[in-house]
């Protein structure tokens, strides 16, 4: 077998792509072997106490974090028996609001409206988690700030240990920042890597997958 290396001594063709998509991949690697276990694990066992305690998953994320959280949300419910809902599916709601009230107050309000309560759980998908004094996901911020006043269990995947999601969850993975040039990509990708493990988990899974 031809090792990567040789082949692109030998083609020449690795030159302009395949080196970022090297490192990229030994990144990847990097962030995997630095992932705790134990906080992935004690998510999986606290979501699961949401779920016995008829509690409710509401995950946010802003942009591709958004994505993220509509994927996430069929999972938990499909996979794992969770009533799960993410606001950034109701785009009718949210630009509604965006428009008549702000940007920055969205999740809050969407949340009082869903009578958010103590039994719940917020899941926050981020890069940076919210920053109060800089102004920036402010949305989010707001968001916590009212689960944190109602007693609701906080959980984040975010790859910045100093945002206001990383502060303020009960239980928060933070995705180490291995190149400061890939933080966003590498950290929404781990949002999927960290939630299909959660949801694959045996203590949260009832229901097979296909494949």
């Amino acid at each position: 077998m031809v090792s990567l290396s040789q082949f692109r001594c030998e083609t020449g063709c690795l030159e302009i792509g395949l080196p970022h998509i090297q490192r990229f991949l030994e990144l990847a690697g990097e962030v995997c072997r630095s992932l705790n276990p134990t906080v992935i694990e004690d998510m999986a066992l606290t979501l699961k106490r949401v779920r016995e305690g008829g509690g409710r998953l509401f995950i946010l994320g802003v942009g591709g974090s958004a994505g993220n959280a509509s994927h996430a949300v069929n999972d938990f419910r499909k996979l794992c028996g969770i009533e799960a809902y993410a606001p950034t599916d109701n785009v009718s709601e949210l630009t509604a609001r965006t428009n008549d009230e702000g940007w920055e107050t969205v999740f809050r309000e969407w949340l009082k409206t869903s009578r958010a309560r103590a039994q719940d759980a917020l899941l926050i998908f981020s890069v940076g988690g919210g920053d109060a004094e800089r102004g920036v996901s402010m949305n989010l911020v707001h968001a916590i700030d009212l689960a944190r006043d109602r007693g609701m269990t906080i959980c984040s995947i975010v790859g910045r240990d100093q945002g206001h999601a990383a502060q303020h969850s009960t239980h928060a993975i933070i995705v180490p920042q291995v190149d400061p040039t890939l933080v966003t990509p590498i950290s929404e990708a781990f949002q999927s890597v960290i939630w299909h493990a959660l949801v694959s988990h045996p203590e949260l899974q009832i229901a097979e997958t296909t494949w």
